[in-house]
């Protein structure tokens, strides 16, 4: 499954490459985000954590997969997260990552990384859009969360 996962990722980067700037996908909102990795994230059976690279017009410049943990927890160091980021020069960027269980409700964790990431964006002058979670939709939920929404973690 790690293979497939990771091919996808490889694909969809390549993808986006083959685009002028001008062409590429642009963030409007969070649920640009998890329009863009639903397919990938909704039923992963563990934990992956990827970024979301975007030029100055959040015009998408790729997508980089920093870490795929276990079932239900995945270690995320907050200079992983911006590597890619210096490496492209991304004026900002969108954090995400999956529930495997499905249920995308935030845990203490979850926002606690997210306030030490926005918090070395500002260092870094990379703006953090948003995080992302995915679960899977049910007929009640949309099967995402956005934090930056729900005012956690963002000041």
């Amino acid at each position: 499954m790690k293979a497939i996962d990771l091919k996808a990722a490889f694909e969809l980067g390549k993808r986006l490459l083959t685009l002028a700037p001008e062409e590429r996908p642009q963030l409007t909102g969070p649920q640009d985000a998890y329009a863009l990795l639903r397919g990938e994230m909704s039923f992963l059976e563990q934990e992956s954590v990827r970024v979301i690279l975007l030029n100055t017009k959040n015009r998408i410049q790729g997508v980089s997969q920093i870490s795929l943990g276990s079932l239900n927890t995945s270690v995320v160091r907050v200079g992983e997260v911006f590597r890619e980021a210096v490496r492209e020069q991304a004026a900002a960027i969108v954090l995400a990552h999956n529930h495997p269980s499905g249920d995308p409700t935030p845990s203490p964790e979850d926002v606690a990384i997210t306030r030490k990431v926005v918090e070395a964006g500002e260092l870094l002058d990379i703006k953090v859009l948003d995080h992302i979670i995915i679960g899977r939709p049910t007929p009640t939920t949309s099967g995402w969360v956005s934090l930056r929404e729900r005012q956690l973690g963002f000041a």
